[in-house]
C-alpha cells in the first residue's frame, strides 16, 4: 500500500499524529550488581516503587523527582550488556540547581557544559572539542548539560529546558512536575511581567491573567506575551 492509499499518513506521506495516548511509562537498564545500583539510584533522591522477586527474577523500580517515567532495573530483567544504556535524558528547568543538589548527594559528575556546534557533543565524552564550559550563551532552552553515570557506566544527561520548541507539548495541557519546576516557571514570568509594566508605563492589576497566559504559552512552545 502506497503512502496515499495509507490512511495513516497525509497526502505528502508523512505519518499523521496519533489518536491514541501512548504513554512512555517504564524504561529498563542493565546493571551487573543489583544492590550497588539500588544504593546509588536512592542516593539520587528518586523514589523507590518496588523491589521484588519471583524465583530467579528480581525488579527494582525508581521513579525520578517529577518524572511520569520510572526506572527498572534487577536479575535477568534484559540480556544488555550492563552500562551499555547511554545518554539518557532528564529533563530539569535549573541546570545549577541539579547539579548543586546531585554534588551534596555525593554523586561523581560532570560540571554544567554547553555545546558549541549542533547538539552532537552531549554523546561524546567529556573531553570531546565540541563542548565548552559553562551554561549555553543567553542561558538557551535545551542548551545546557550535566553528565552523570551509575555504577556499571549507564549514562545519563541533566538537560536544561525552560521553554519547549513548538509542537513539543498539548497546548491545551499544561502541568509541573514538581514545586521548584512550578516556582521556577512563576520566576520567569515574574521577571517578563516586570519588563511588561516598564512598556506599558503602569501596575497591571490583570497580572495573575497575564501570568498564567506567560507559563501556558512558554511550556507549549508558543510565542510570549508582551
Amino acid at each position: 500500500m502506497s503512502a496515499q492509499q495509507d490512511p495513516s499518513s497525509t497526502a505528502r506521506g508523512t505519518t499523521k499524529p496519533g489518536t491514541v495516548d501512548t504513554k512512555l511509562e517504564v524504561v529498563v537498564i542493565p546493571v551487573s550488581d543489583v544492590d550497588r545500583a539500588k544504593e546509588f539510584y536512592e542516593r539520587l533522591g528518586w523514589r523507590l516503587d518496588a523491589d521484588r522477586v519471583d524465583g530467579e527474577f528480581r525488579l527494582i523500580q525508581f521513579t525520578p523527582t517529577g518524572s511520569s517515567c520510572s526506572v527498572q532495573f534487577g536479575t535477568n530483567l534484559t540480556p544488555a550488556e550492563p552500562g551499555s544504556a547511554r545518554a539518557q535524558l532528564l529533563i530539569v528547568s535549573d541546570i545549577g540547581a541539579a547539579h548543586d543538589d546531585l554534588v551534596a548527594r555525593e554523586v561523581e559528575l560532570s560540571d554544567v557544559f554547553h555545546c558549541t556546534t549542533g547538539f552532537v557533543c552531549r554523546f561524546r565524552d567529556a573531553g570531546a572539542d565540541d563542548r565548552a564550559p559553562g551554561p549555553a550563551p543567553q542561558g538557551s532552552s535545551y542548551g545546557s548539560y550535566v553528565s552523570f553515570s551509575d555504577p556499571d557506566g549507564n549514562g545519563w544527561l541533566l538537560q536544561e529546558v525552560t521553554t519547549r520548541l513548538p509542537g513539543r507539548t498539548d497546548p491545551a495541557l499544561t502541568t509541573f512536575g514538581s514545586t521548584p519546576d512550578l516556582a521556577g516557571a512563576l520566576r520567569r514570568a515574574s521577571a517578563a511581567h516586570g519588563e511588561h509594566e516598564t512598556r506599558i508605563g503602569h501596575a497591571d492589576p490583570d497580572w495573575p491573567d497575564w501570568y498564567a497566559d506567560y507559563m501556558v504559552r512558554e511550556q507549549s512552545g508558543a510565542e510570549l506575551p508582551l
